[in-house]
């Protein structure tokens, strides 16, 4: 075992771990965070696996666009920041949730494990054919993906403004 795959292994429980808190932390701003901490590790294992082109995009795109989008989203329609117990549910359906869960995870483990030994030869690419096919194959989906973060920011802007019925409006 290399140095290089004790680091790959660090960045991949690090990435595990804290997807795992940002999909049960109660509150949404921790979520957000701990979101950021899982897309900047998983940045972290592109980086070793030697795909600087891919973790700088992992991080531009992801960390510094998608997650700024939600925090401001959360900002402006003036989410609750602390746990809501409205929203919690029980110890049944969290048990049911684990379930699901973990059975999810071992049908992926057991269709993607033997895939593994199968795997063709890696082929090194060029960043010059990386950016030829991002920005020619795949630029519309990523201006309709642009639009929709555009329209999503506008719709969140527009509910913060709305008045809580029987509350003064703040101005």
């Amino acid at each position: 075992m290399t140095t290089l795959d004790i680091v790959f292994a660090c960045f991949a429980v690090l990435a595990v771990a804290s997807g795992l808190l940002a999909v049960t932390s109660t509150r949404v701003i921790h979520a957000a965070l701990w979101l950021v901490v899982a897309l900047g590790a998983l940045a972290g294992t592109f980086l070793v696996m030697g795909a600087e082109f891919i973790a700088l995009v992992q991080v531009l795109i992801y960390v510094g666009a998608i997650v700024v989008l939600v925090l401001f989203a959360l900002m402006l329609t003036r989410s609750p920041v602390g746990p809501q117990r409205e929203v919690s549910v029980g110890p049944r359906r969290r048990t049911l949730a684990i379930v699901a869960g973990a059975s999810t995870t071992a049908l992926l483990l057991a269709v993607l494990i033997p895939m593994a030994e199968v795997l063709p030869e890696r082929q090194i690419t060029s960043t010059e054919v990386m950016a030829r096919d991002l920005f020619g194959i795949w630029v519309w989906p990523f201006e309709l993906l642009s639009l929709l973060l555009l329209t999503a920011l506008v719709a969140a802007f527009a509910v913060s403004r709305i008045g809580v019925p029987g509350k003064e409006p703040q101005r």
